[in-house]
């Protein structure tokens, strides 16, 4: 059973950073595409960084330049490096596998003064 767990996730006052990590246990991150999501208080989701199979990343462009999606085989996790955070980025960002169609619970990040 494949399962995903998010980690790192907090408050953190406009312009810090904050680094999420996505374990994934009972199926490998490598050669498959990842995602993170992210859903706001107001429950709309939206997809803000894929990692594709062939190690392309992409990102929205609400986060282009300050978010950095990243894969560790040896570790089996996908990150979220999340810098220069706004107060719109406030949410509970998912991780989403798309080979097994699996997500995880989320943690919670609050940008805010």
């Amino acid at each position: 059973q494949v399962q995903l767990v998010e980690s790192g996730g907090g408050l953190v006052q406009p312009g810090g950073s904050l680094r999420l990590s996505c374990a994934v246990s009972g199926g490998g991150v490598s050669s498959t595409t990842l995602r993170w999501y992210r859903q706001t208080p107001e429950k709309q989701r939206d997809l803000i960084a894929t990692m594709s199979a062939n190690d392309v990343p992409d990102y929205s462009d609400s986060v282009k330049g300050r978010f950095t999606i990243s894969r560790d085989a040896a570790k089996n996790t996908v990150d979220l490096q999340m810098n220069s955070l706004k107060p719109e980025d406030t949410g509970v960002y998912y991780c989403y596998m798309t080979r097994f169609n699996k997500r995880g619970p989320g943690t919670q990040v609050i940008v805010s003064p």
